[in-house]
């Protein structure tokens, strides 16, 4: 019978990460999928906190999580109001087109 080791949580939050990354850099031209990336790589980055809390057996790295994805949920909810008015008022989301809006 295996056991789930340390690496192998390490090594799937390194893989939802790179697949954040690539997100980002692949897709530069939708809003949404960003923002989505975005999240991707916060959350890659909370398993690695979790499984280095639970090897180390300290309750500080799942304490850290918590106020980590509440800055990520009012991220998400600010971005996608930004998302609501650019969107009303342009009828279009192209983020190539987000820097016209400097005043």
């Amino acid at each position: 019978m295996s056991t789930i080791t340390l690496n192998h949580y390490l090594v799937l939050g390194a893989i939802l990460f790179a697949i954040g990354v690539a997100g980002i850099v692949i897709n530069r031209k939708n809003l949404i999928v960003l923002l989505m990336s975005i999240e991707l790589m916060l959350l890659a980055v909370n398993m690695n906190f979790v499984a280095f809390s639970r090897f180390l057996g300290d309750a500080a790295g799942q304490v850290f999580v918590f106020f980590i994805l509440t800055v990520a949920a009012a991220e998400s909810a600010i971005g996608l109001a930004i998302l609501v008015t650019l969107f009303r008022n342009r009828r279009d989301i192209n983020v190539a087109e987000i820097d016209e809006l400097k005043g």
